[in-house]
């Protein structure tokens, strides 16, 4: 007999990639490269970053470097962050998008940013002196910050009184579910960018379009998302990024129901150990009597 297991498993990559809608959603493997990442074209990413550190002065020119460390996480893209880039200033951006859930996400940030840091100490000869700027953004589909209500939030180092100590290395985040602004209360740059995120893909005709997504950087986005306009070669790599993703969520769903089996079969024999009843035990591990049952004829039989 199979236990009836609520096995509730939210993986947003399953929503956000529609081989049956027009716009491909900024959320997916694909469209973050072809946006973010469009090295041909970098004037999304360049107003996208201005708005992520809200800074009033535009990024003039954007230059993308080597992703430096090779993929160490299930959902990562290329390298361990997804985007890696340089100002005109010298600054430096690594922007990375999480879809999973992942509260330890803020130290998965330090570590980028600091590899980041020991990389150009070590060009600069180990001196600290002028060491450029490092703006580490992370992007989540989920939150982390269970104590804070603000959807987007800016990092440096701070005393007790809220003073500055240093602001070389600057920490962004963007907990995408957080934000719940309809169309007609959209003003920032930033909330164009989110809103741009959250419902491109559910959007199938241009006359659907809020006003704003006629602004030269977002329309450069979409256009580079729109299915309409793709050749067959990205189409084809599309459809690749669908069916990785589709087998990436078989492998985890079964891994997770293998894990989710193992812990329940012994939270029922520690139940039969310490003399529950068969119906005890039942509520406890949340499943049917007919599965304790069973798994107590399996113990007894060994």
């Amino acid at each position: 007999m199979k236990a009836k297991l609520n096995l509730s498993i939210n993986f947003v990559f399953m929503d956000i990639y529609n081989e049956n809608g027009r716009f491909i959603s900024i959320l997916s493997d694909y469209d973050f490269k072809a946006t973010f990442g469009n090295e041909a074209d970098t004037t999304f990413l360049k107003k996208a970053l201005q708005a992520l550190i809200d800074s009033p002065v535009p990024i003039k020119l954007v230059e993308f470097v080597k992703n430096e460390i090779s993929a160490i996480t299930i959902d990562s893209r290329s390298g361990i962050y997804d985007i890696a880039c340089i100002d005109k200033n010298d600054n430096h951006f690594i922007v990375e998008m999480q879809l999973s859930e992942y509260p330890e996400f803020i130290q998965r940030m330090k570590f980028y940013a600091l590899h980041r840091f020991n990389t150009l100490v070590k060009k600069g000869e180990y001196k600290f002196e002028n060491l450029p700027k490092i703006y580490c953004i992370g992007i989540l589909a989920k939150s982390i910050f269970t104590q804070i209500a603000d959807y987007h939030n800016i990092a440096v180092l701070r005393n007790a009184q809220n003073e500055t100590i240093d602001d070389q290395m600057t920490f962004v985040t963007v907990e995408l579910d957080k934000f719940k602004k309809k169309e007609n209360e959209v003003i920032t740059d930033l909330d164009k960018l989110i809103y741009t995120m959250q419902n491109l893909h559910t959007v199938t005709e241009t006359s659907q379009f809020p006003t704003f997504w006629n602004e030269e950087w977002l329309k450069k986005a979409i256009s580079e998302v729109d299915t309409r306009n793709m050749t067959s070669e990205q189409k084809l790599a599309y459809e690749m990024a669908i069916s990785a993703n589709a087998l990436a969520v078989k492998n985890e769903s079964k891994k997770i129901k293998d894990a989710l089996n193992n812990k329940t079969i012994e939270t029922i024999k520690n139940a039969l150990e310490v003399g529950l009843s068969i119906e005890q035990s039942a509520k406890v591990a949340g499943v049917t009597v007919d599965f304790v049952t069973s798994v107590q004829q399996q113990l007894a039989g060994k």
